[in-house]
């Protein structure tokens, strides 16, 4: 076995060596407030695509009413890796994940899910056939995009402003209502200039 002569000697106190090194977690968005307001992206995972890119979330908020009031205590905007259980959630820390895509683009949506959601897929064209355990839904590229921004990314950041509009500051404790309610209510505002934006017309 090679011998290496260590340059320094870890303290023992009662019997127990100490760590020589600051064991505390490294700061980052998931533990620390930033100052302004980070958009980052994770792996999507086998099987997921991030149709969505850090541009297009840039140009989004842009459009956004009162943006700088709600972006307070906001940390990170996160494209996240793929998940069959959930499109995106909020933390109550500050940080909003959007979860990658199937990279096949068309998916099955159970039938519950659709039907909430239904006015908006059909205001984005999407086109869609119902089978026996759900809608099976076919995407571009550009509807993925404005789905999740016009939709998922509106509803997390009500979940978000539910959170900081509450006396403790802690928790959003209004629930799903109010952030679908914020989805829709700031949707149909930027309807117009997200088309605009984006270069498209639905």
């Amino acid at each position: 076995m090679k011998r290496t002569h260590r340059k320094s000697t870890p303290k023992v106190k009662g019997g127990i060596v100490q760590k020589k090194n600051n064991d505390r977690p490294t700061p980052n968005y998931w533990n620390t407030a930033q100052k302004a307001v980070i958009i980052d992206v994770e792996k999507p995972g086998k099987g997921y695509k991030h149709f969505l890119k850090k541009k297009d979330i840039i140009k989004f908020l842009e459009l956004i009413p009162n943006w700088g009031n709600l972006s307070k205590e906001l940390d990170a905007i996160v494209l996240g890796m793929g998940n069959n259980d959930y499109d995106g959630y909020y933390n109550n820390g500050g940080v909003i994940v959007i979860t990658a895509w199937e990279k096949e683009q068309d998916v099955l949506i159970d039938k519950h899910y659709f039907k909430e959601h239904q006015a908006l897929l059909e205001r984005l064209g999407i086109t869609y056939e119902e089978k026996a355990d759900g809608y099976w839904c076919e995407f571009t590229v550009e509807q993925i995009k404005a789905f999740q921004l016009l939709h998922i990314l509106l509803h997390e950041l009500g979940h978000h402003l539910d959170r900081i509009t509450t006396k403790s500051k802690r928790y959003s404790s209004r629930g799903e209502q109010y952030a679908e309610d914020y989805a829709y209510l700031n949707e149909s505002k930027i309807w117009i200039d997200y088309q605009d934006a984006f270069n498209i017309v639905f």
